[in-house]
Parts: structure tokens; C-alpha cells; sequence
């Protein structure tokens, strides 16, 4: 499945003028790509001067205009391109404004797929994307490593949402190499090319806050197989029934994974205990369900993806059961911190969605006293309740979102069973949570909201976390 370099797909960017608008990774990822290809950037920000000077810094020996402290109409005057980082809504006045004038749009991803001509995997979901990614790239890893004879690829790149943007790398990844992308609605939903392989996870609400409407969300991840060609593989969770009504979208191969053996396609499914791969009726064992080290039955699913991904791009089947032994997991999603006062302190600080939540809380048998709250998304919150009636010994709210959850729990357990505890910020939801506790426990924090009403993203959010457990 290997591509041959292909030169129609390098463009000449030489007098190109672009604007990047914002400066975070992917912005000075881009911004560096054009300007080092004779593109003449302007990088925007609505943050001040003095809050970019780590990124100013690291393009200070590239001739980049900078428009900070805003985002002036004026900044689209003679420009020839524009480059949306993930972050930046597209209802943002500067970008309705480019539409009208007829600017084109792009970003780091769109450019990324349109420069390599190395083989692409690309990953999305509304959870359990980077899981996944992180495990196709160790399943890709350890085919590379062990089976050199056999797999069509040299080197193996994981990038994208997840940690650098690979546009830093493009000149550096070559033809017969294998590229393993996280991919997040906001990229997808600029973007007009699709991984040759390409995984949905799942469809559910979330960041209904950005994209408006559920309708739009879909559309969004729809992008990621809506153009594929007839030679490129989409992979997609059976048991999902967003992702599985749009298995029509891509005229490539379908591969698919799912919980019970596929009736129509060739995927992976659990018989037994054992995880199988099924192609033409004939089932491949891959390994059992126990050398599984990662909680819950959304993360049996991931994994089922990520062997689905990997058989997808060729990798010999040995290699799935290589890349998921011995993996416990991404930090902050449902990482477990320390034992204390008798429970376990579980970080999953991912957990911006309710479903998400929702998830975490399914992953356990034992009594909960679950930390959530944060920034809400625009999202439902009832079924959450209704699973933390359920799981929950007791609730400890937190953040802005607090209040909407208390009324979303209170009118779902009318008769008051689950105790709730208010708390203005996380620090002070851990501090009530050290005088609840009991042995035997498990203290979760799985928010169900954005961090950004107190932390910058939900890593730190779960930093600070862990380091306050830690500190007890």
C-alpha cells in the first residue's frame, strides 16, 4: 500500500501571500512550512504582542508579519490564502469575511495530505482518538521492527492532533514510510483530502458549542472518507450507528470493527475472550482480551480499531498483539495516579463530554466519588445523570458548568439518592473529595467539560491534578 512520490502533489509556494490565523502549534508549524517555501506569511493572533513570545521567538529567523491583538479586517487585504488553526472558529468575522471575498481556506492537515506522498493513516472520533492512534503507531512499530521483510514501510510517523503537527516533517518523511494521523473536526471540517486509510471511531454529541448543530458535527467527521478514491480503505465501528450510516460516503474499501463477528464485511470482533480478525468468513485469532491492560469497554473497542487500522494498512496480524501488550494507557485518560485513604485517584482529564464521562464511569465496578464539571459545550447532560445515579457514591461538582449538571442530576433522581457537593474551582472539588473517600473507593475526575474556564487545555488541567494527589 506503499505511494509513489508523486510531484503534481508539491506546490510552489514561492510569492504565495498567506495569512496564518492563529499562533499555536499548528500555526507556527504552517507558518514555517510557507515561509520556508518562499511564501509571504502574516501570522495573526488575538492575543497581545507580549503573550506570543514564545511563538514570535520561534520563527525569528523567518521575514514573518505579525498582526496581534485582534483579527483587523484589514489583515485580508492582497492576501491569496488563508491557513485556520484548529482552534479558530470559522464564524470568526475575519473568516466569514474571506469566504465572501473568495480567499481560499486551508490548514497545517489539508497541506500536510496534499505535500507527502508517504502512506496515510488518518484517525478520528468523538472519543478515543488519541488511544487509538497511539496504538496503531505502536502496532506500526513494532511491524517495522519485527517483521522488516514483510512490511512494505520504513519508518513510522504519529502526529497530527496528537502532540507536533507532521507539516514540521513532511520534507524529512519519504514515499515508503507510514504516517499515522490524529484528526479533529476542526481540521476536518476545512478540509477537501482524505487519509488513505481512514478510521471513524465514533459519532457523538460534542463541541456542539463550535459546529452549532449535530448535523454539522457528522458533516465534519464525514470529511475524513468523503474523498477517498477507490484504492484507499475506510475503517468503521459497526456498533456505531452515526459512524455506520456513512459507510456509503467512501467508494474505497470497507473494513470494520466492532464488538459480535461482522455479518457483510471483513473486520475484527471478540468471540470467547479472544479477539479475531474476520475476512471472507475466515477467522484469524489475534490474542486474548486479557492481555489487554487498558480499563473499560470503550477501550476494547479502541483496540479493536486499532488492530482493524493496522490490518488495513497491511501490517501482518502478529503485529497487533505486539503493539497493545504492555500498553496501560495515555496520560489523562483514565490514568491511574496513587492509592490514598483507602481509594484509587484516577486522572481522565480527556473527558470533555459527557459521553466521555459516561464512559470512564462504566470502566468501574467499585463506588465512585466522581470529580466533574468544567466548561460546558452546549451538550445534554441527561443521560450522564442517569449513569451517575447509577455508579456514583458521590457526586462533587466544579467549574461553570456545575449548576446545569446539578439541575440535569436533580431532576433525573427525584428521589435525592446521590449526594452532591458544590465546589467553585478543581482544587476545591479535590480537597472535598479527600474528606469523602472511603477505602475501597475510586476517585475519578472525568469532567464531562472543557478545562478552559480554569486551565489552558485538559492536560493541564490534569497535571495540576495529578500533582495535587500527589502531594497529599
Amino acid at each position: 500500500m506503499t505511494r509513489q512520490a508523486d510531484s503534481s502533489l508539491r506546490r510552489d509556494w514561492q510569492g504565495i501571500r498567506a495569512l496564518v490565523i492563529g499562533a499555536a502549534r499548528q500555526g507556527v508549524a504552517v507558518a514555517r512550512f510557507l515561509a520556508e517555501r518562499g511564501a509571504m506569511v502574516t501570522v495573526n493572533d488575538r492575543q497581545p504582542a507580549q503573550a506570543l513570545e514564545k511563538a514570535q521567538q520561534a520563527l525569528a529567523d523567518l521575514p514573518i508579519r505579525w498582526i496581534t491583538g485582534g483579527h483587523p479586517l484589514e489583515a485580508l487585504e492582497g492576501i491569496d490564502l488563508i491557513c485556520v488553526s484548529g482552534g479558530v472558529p470559522l464564524s470568526l468575522p475575519l473568516i466569514v469575511e474571506a469566504k465572501r471575498r473568495g480567499i481560499h481556506l486551508t490548514n497545517d492537515s489539508q497541506i500536510f495530505l496534499e505535500t507527502t506522498s508517504a502512506t496515510v493513516i488518518g484517525i478520528s472520533g468523538s472519543a478515543g482518538k488519541t488511544t487509538t492512534t497511539t496504538l496503531v503507531g505502536r502496532i506500526a512499530q513494532a511491524a517495522v521492527q519485527n517483521y522488516p521483510s514483510i512490511v512494505p514501510y520504513q519508518k513510522v510517523w504519529v502526529g497530527g492532533n496528537i502532540g507536533t503537527p507532521l507539516i514540521h516533517q513532511v520534507d524529512a518523511i519519504q514515499p515508503e514510510d507510514l504516517v499515522v494521523l490524529e484528526l479533529s473536526s476542526f481540521q476536518l471540517e476545512l478540509m477537501t483530502r482524505s487519509p488513505h486509510i481512514a478510521a471513524l471511531l465514533n459519532i457523538t454529541p460534542n463541541h456542539l458549542d463550535r459546529h452549532g448543530t449535530m448535523e454539522a458535527y457528522i458533516e465534519a467527521k464525514a470529511r475524513l472518507i468523503a474523498y477517498q478514491s477507490s484504492t484507499d480503505v475506510a475503517v468503521l465501528n459497526r456498533d456505531d450507528p452515526v459512524t455506520w450510516s456513512l459507510r456509503n460516503r467512501s467508494i474505497g474499501r470497507l473494513l470494520t470493527f466492532g464488538i459480535d463477528a461482522p455479518q457483510t464485511s471483513n473486520g475484527t470482533f471478540v468471540e470467547q475472550g479472544i479477539l479475531y480478525y474476520a475476512e471472507q468468513n475466515h477467522w484469524s485469532p489475534l490474542f486474548s482480551i486479557e492481555e489487554i491492560a487498558l480499563r473499560g469497554f470503550h477501550n476494547l473497542s479502541n483496540v479493536l480499531a486499532a488492530c482493524a487500522t493496522a490490518i488495513a494498512a497491511g501490517l501482518p496480524l502478529e503485529a497487533c498483539r505486539a503493539g497493545v501488550r504492555g500498553f496501560s494507557g495515555v496520560p489523562h485518560r483514565l490514568e491511574f495516579v496513587r492509592h490514598w485513604g483507602g481509594a484509587a485517584w484516577y486522572n481522565d482529564s480527556i473527558a470533555t463530554a459527557p459521553e466521555r464521562s459516561i464512559a470512564a464511569m462504566r470502566s468501574f465496578q467499585e463506588p465512585i466519588v466522581l470529580l466533574a464539571g468544567g466548561r460546558d459545550k452546549e451538550l445534554p447532560w441527561e443521560d450522564f445523570a442517569e449513569v451517575a445515579i447509577q455508579k456514583v457514591r458521590h457526586l462533587i461538582l466544579f467549574g461553570e458548568a456545575a449548576e446545569k449538571i446539578r439541575q440535569a442530576v436533580e431532576k433525573t433522581d427525584r428521589q435525592q439518592r446521590l449526594p452532591v457537593t458544590i465546589c467553585p474551582t478543581l482544587f476545591e472539588a479535590v480537597q472535598a473529595a479527600k474528606t469523602i473517600v472511603r477505602e475501597g473507593d475510586v476517585v475519578l475526575l472525568s469532567p464531562g467539560g472543557t478545562s478552559f474556564d480554569e486551565f489552558r487545555d485538559f492536560e493541564e488541567r490534569g497535571e495540576c491534578f495529578r500533582k495535587w494527589i500527589l502531594d497529599f
